[in-house]
């Protein structure tokens, strides 16, 4: 059992430094994330005229959309929403009524521990389960209506965001509020933004943890499902189904399965253990996820790229890889920090006792879990050929976030070790990619 906690006006100090150029920062990409995820579609999609269109139209595009009250009306479905509604709350039954273990978070500066509930890949399961039943019964015709109503599931996602956003900033200011310590900064533009309480929870439901891994992940690969009906309808059945589309479909599905299923490594990340649950995390989960990371599977439906066996086995051996990296590198991490160390590898201590790895994945790169992750990026958009760039922009977003995420854990890691951190980073140099970056 977990230590009761400190009645401590000390445990939420106010944050002094700010991330992402601060409030104006925050306010920019509080807008920015939205309209990119709009633009991804309207900029490459069936009726866009290209993929992107020329750049002679797309501004004459952007200004008579947004002065025409029939676009901005567009942008909702009744249906959609509802559907989407239908989702969130069957997730949610799902994790009240499946079984599933219960586990302890990281010790919180309260002295306390959370107790999770483990059950997010049994819920994959029954969805799966109940997904292919339908498709079974009723045929791939039958499971289209994301492709068809995608705008309307888009603008669902964002007001689910918003609201959970503001629900939770409000919320945080009652009294007894475990903090994040980078989100008290008292300007409500940037805490909105960033995440003002750590582990905002209903009861025994932690909102942060759930979030990150049930509505949006499994909502991905339904997407993908939705695009592989899709592209299946135009050819004349299931059996036309491109290569390209099936590597994608089986990439992606793996990849959030994998996840699923290694539930309880989620509670050792950033996102869980430091971050907030404010609308950085909430539009990310809701919107960004499903709706960008299917970008590739959307654009097979309508430009299927048809090669054969020999690219196939080219690109499948490059996820292969990366994945290979991705999940030994995280297999020593864990093992390492629960005190397990079958490889026999080598470790740093610090002045605080600390111990860092310096053998294995870590001793080639302070991160090389991110290198499999860009890896495994590549080979999810290569099926899409090289007509357009777009389908690469999660390759290079990717790349962006996770230097991004790089760069602040370096800087969190030198403050907590000090001097230890520089004879550490002597012994690693390379941040992410061995002999490279």
């Amino acid at each position: 059992m977990s230590s009761k906690p400190r009645q401590d006006d000390a445990l939420n100090p106010q944050t002094t430094t700010y991330e992402f150029l601060g409030p104006p920062g925050a306010f920019l990409i509080t807008i920015g994330v939205p309209v990119m995820a709009y633009a991804l579609y309207f900029g490459c999609s069936d009726t866009s005229g290209g993929c992107p269109p020329s750049l002679d139209i797309i501004s004459a595009r952007i200004q008579a959309a947004v002065t025409d009250k029939a676009w901005w009306l567009g942008l909702w479905d009744t249906q959609a929403s509802l559907t989407y509604l239908a989702w969130y709350m069957f997730c949610v039954v799902a994790w009240a009524v499946l079984p599933g273990d219960w586990i302890e978070g990281v010790q919180l500066r309260t002295g306390e521990k959370k107790q999770y509930k483990i059950n997010a890949f049994s819920t994959f399961l029954l969805t799966l389960g109940i997904t292919t039943g339908y498709i079974m019964r009723f045929g791939p015709q039958s499971f289209t209506f994301i492709y068809d109503k995608w705008v309307g599931f888009m603008t669902a996602a964002l007001i689910m965001a918003v609201v959970q956003a503001l629900g939770v900033y409000v919320a945080s200011f009652r009294k007894g509020a475990l903090l994040a310590l980078g989100g008290n900064s008292g300007n409500p533009i940037y805490d909105f933004y960033i995440g003002r309480e750590l582990n905002p929870s209903i009861g025994l439901f932690d909102i942060k943890s759930f979030n990150e891994l049930r509505p949006g992940l499994i909502l991905w690969v339904l997407i993908n499902i939705s695009m592989l009906c899709e592209q299946a309808v135009r050819r004349g059945g299931l059996q036309n189904v491109t290569y390209s589309m099936w590597l994608v479909f089986a990439f992606q599905g793996f990849y959030v399965a994998d996840a699923l299923y290694n539930e309880p490594a989620v509670f050792t990340t950033m996102d869980i253990t430091t971050d907030g649950f404010g609308f950085m995390l909430s539009v990310g989960n809701f919107l960004w996820v499903p709706f960008v990371y299917s970008l590739q599977a959307r654009y097979l439906v309508f430009k299927p790229v048809e090669f054969g066996l020999l690219p196939t086995l080219g690109i499948f051996a490059i996820n292969a890889l990366g994945y290979y990296i991705f999940r030994d590198a995280n297999g020593e991490k864990n093992d390492f920090r629960n005190g397990r160390n079958p490889k026999n590898l080598q470790y740093f201590t610090t002045e605080s006792g600390s111990k860092l790895l310096t053998s294995g994945w870590w001793g080639r790169s302070r991160h090389p879990n991110y290198f499999g992750d860009l890896l495994m990026a590549l080979a999810w958009s290569l099926p899409t050929g090289f007509e357009t760039p777009v389908t690469y922009f999660y390759v290079i977003y990717f790349a962006v976030l996770l230097i991004h995420r790089q760069r602040r854990d370096d800087e969190m890691c030198e403050k907590k070790y000090g001097k230890d951190w520089e004879k550490y980073r002597k012994l690693v140099p390379y941040r992410i990619i061995p002999y490279v970056y």
